[in-house]
Protein backbone atom coordinates (compact mmCIF):
# COMPACT_ATOMS: atom_id res chain seq x y z
CA UNK A 1 0.00 0.00 0.00
CA UNK A 2 1.51 3.33 -0.69
CA UNK A 3 1.73 5.81 1.91
CA UNK A 4 -0.61 9.15 1.48
CA UNK A 5 1.82 12.43 0.94
CA UNK A 6 2.10 14.91 2.87
CA UNK A 7 -0.01 17.30 0.72
CA UNK A 8 -2.51 14.37 0.58
CA UNK A 9 -2.55 14.44 4.39
CA UNK A 10 -2.79 17.83 4.79
CA UNK A 11 -6.04 17.97 2.18
CA UNK A 12 -7.38 15.06 3.93
CA UNK A 13 -7.10 16.63 7.40
CA UNK A 14 -8.47 20.18 6.27
CA UNK A 15 -11.51 18.61 4.93
CA UNK A 16 -12.33 16.75 7.97
CA UNK A 17 -12.07 19.56 10.30
CA UNK A 18 -13.42 21.99 7.91
CA UNK A 19 -16.79 22.83 9.58
CA UNK A 20 -14.78 23.01 12.85
CA UNK A 21 -13.47 26.46 14.71
CA UNK A 22 -10.98 26.96 17.41
CA UNK A 23 -11.66 28.88 20.95
CA UNK A 24 -11.16 31.97 19.02
CA UNK A 25 -14.00 31.30 16.31
CA UNK A 26 -10.62 30.72 13.46
CA UNK A 27 -10.79 27.78 11.10
CA UNK A 28 -9.83 25.07 13.11
CA UNK A 29 -6.92 23.96 10.00
CA UNK A 30 -5.20 27.05 10.74
CA UNK A 31 -3.87 25.27 14.52
CA UNK A 32 -3.19 22.21 12.06
CA UNK A 33 -1.29 24.19 9.81
CA UNK A 34 0.91 26.04 12.61
CA UNK A 35 1.70 22.77 14.19
CA UNK A 36 2.94 20.99 11.07
CA UNK A 37 4.68 24.17 10.48
CA UNK A 38 6.38 24.14 14.25
CA UNK A 39 7.14 20.08 13.78
CA UNK A 40 8.94 20.39 10.35
CA UNK A 41 10.80 23.35 12.55
CA UNK A 42 12.10 21.36 14.82
CA UNK A 43 13.42 19.10 12.66
CA UNK A 44 10.38 16.66 12.59
CA UNK A 45 10.43 13.96 9.82
CA UNK A 46 7.58 13.27 7.38
CA UNK A 47 5.58 10.52 9.45
CA UNK A 48 5.85 12.97 12.36
CA UNK A 49 4.17 16.05 10.17
CA UNK A 50 1.72 13.61 9.17
CA UNK A 51 0.65 13.01 12.34
CA UNK A 52 0.91 16.77 13.23
CA UNK A 53 -1.95 17.39 10.68
CA UNK A 54 -3.84 14.67 11.93
CA UNK A 55 -3.43 14.77 16.00
CA UNK A 56 -6.72 16.15 16.56
CA UNK A 57 -9.25 14.41 14.05
CA UNK A 58 -9.95 11.12 16.23
CA UNK A 59 -10.21 13.08 19.48
CA UNK A 60 -12.19 16.02 17.78
CA UNK A 61 -14.38 13.05 15.81
CA UNK A 62 -13.27 14.61 13.17
CA UNK A 63 -12.22 11.26 11.86
CA UNK A 64 -12.88 7.92 13.21
CA UNK A 65 -9.65 5.36 15.02
CA UNK A 66 -11.41 2.99 12.78
CA UNK A 67 -10.45 4.93 9.77
CA UNK A 68 -6.99 5.43 11.16
CA UNK A 69 -6.42 1.89 11.55
CA UNK A 70 -6.76 1.38 7.53
CA UNK A 71 -5.27 4.97 6.60
CA UNK A 72 -2.67 4.70 4.28
CA UNK A 73 -0.46 6.05 6.59
CA UNK A 74 2.69 4.45 8.34
CA UNK A 75 2.51 2.92 11.12
CA UNK A 76 4.49 5.60 13.36
CA UNK A 77 2.17 8.08 12.25
CA UNK A 78 -0.66 6.03 13.65
CA UNK A 79 0.97 5.39 16.44
CA UNK A 80 1.66 9.46 17.31
CA UNK A 81 -1.61 10.50 16.34
CA UNK A 82 -3.01 7.64 18.75
CA UNK A 83 -0.82 8.31 21.32
CA UNK A 84 -1.79 11.90 20.87
CA UNK A 85 -5.63 11.38 21.21
CA UNK A 86 -7.04 11.99 24.97
CA UNK A 87 -9.90 10.04 26.12
CA UNK A 88 -12.29 10.87 27.68
CA UNK A 89 -11.93 11.48 31.92
CA UNK A 90 -8.15 10.09 31.38
CA UNK A 91 -5.67 11.60 34.00
CA UNK A 92 -3.14 14.49 32.82
CA UNK A 93 -0.59 11.87 33.83
CA UNK A 94 -1.35 8.85 31.68
CA UNK A 95 -2.09 10.83 28.77
CA UNK A 96 2.00 12.61 29.26
CA UNK A 97 3.34 9.01 30.13
CA UNK A 98 1.58 7.94 26.40
CA UNK A 99 3.22 10.43 24.59
CA UNK A 100 6.56 10.58 26.34
CA UNK A 101 6.96 6.79 25.77
CA UNK A 102 5.24 6.95 21.48
CA UNK A 103 8.31 7.98 19.64
CA UNK A 104 7.98 10.73 17.70
CA UNK A 105 5.08 12.10 19.57
CA UNK A 106 6.40 14.21 22.01
CA UNK A 107 7.98 16.41 19.02
CA UNK A 108 4.33 16.87 17.88
CA UNK A 109 3.19 17.81 21.14
CA UNK A 110 5.53 20.40 21.94
CA UNK A 111 4.61 21.57 18.87
CA UNK A 112 0.89 21.55 19.06
CA UNK A 113 1.55 23.07 23.26
CA UNK A 114 3.43 26.14 21.43
CA UNK A 115 1.12 26.99 19.05
CA UNK A 116 -1.88 27.18 22.18
CA UNK A 117 0.15 28.45 24.12
CA UNK A 118 1.10 31.80 21.71
CA UNK A 119 0.43 34.98 23.22
CA UNK A 120 -1.20 35.96 20.17
CA UNK A 121 -3.63 33.26 20.04
CA UNK A 122 -4.45 33.75 23.47
CA UNK A 123 -4.53 37.29 23.62
CA UNK A 124 -8.16 37.21 21.75
CA UNK A 125 -9.86 35.28 24.35
CA UNK A 126 -11.38 35.95 27.62
CA UNK A 127 -9.27 36.13 30.63
CA UNK A 128 -10.53 33.57 32.43
CA UNK A 129 -9.98 31.34 29.20
CA UNK A 130 -6.74 32.85 28.89
CA UNK A 131 -5.89 32.32 32.34
CA UNK A 132 -7.07 28.75 32.14
CA UNK A 133 -5.50 27.43 29.42
CA UNK A 134 -2.26 29.31 30.30
CA UNK A 135 -2.27 27.02 33.52
CA UNK A 136 -3.25 23.78 31.81
CA UNK A 137 -0.51 24.28 28.96
CA UNK A 138 2.12 25.05 31.55
CA UNK A 139 1.27 21.71 33.47
CA UNK A 140 1.11 19.87 30.39
CA UNK A 141 4.53 20.79 29.69
CA UNK A 142 5.74 20.28 32.88
CA UNK A 143 4.56 16.70 32.79
CA UNK A 144 6.19 16.23 29.65
CA UNK A 145 9.13 17.69 30.92
CA UNK A 146 9.77 20.15 28.47
CA UNK A 147 11.64 22.89 29.44
CA UNK A 148 9.82 26.76 30.60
Amino acid sequence: MDILSLADVETLARTAHAAQTDKAGRPYAEHLAAVADGVRARGGDPDQIAAAWLHDAVEDHALTEEWLDTAALSPRTKAIVLALTKHPGEPPESYAHRVRTTPGALLVKEADLAHNADPGRLAVLDEYTRTRLTEKYARMRALLGLAG
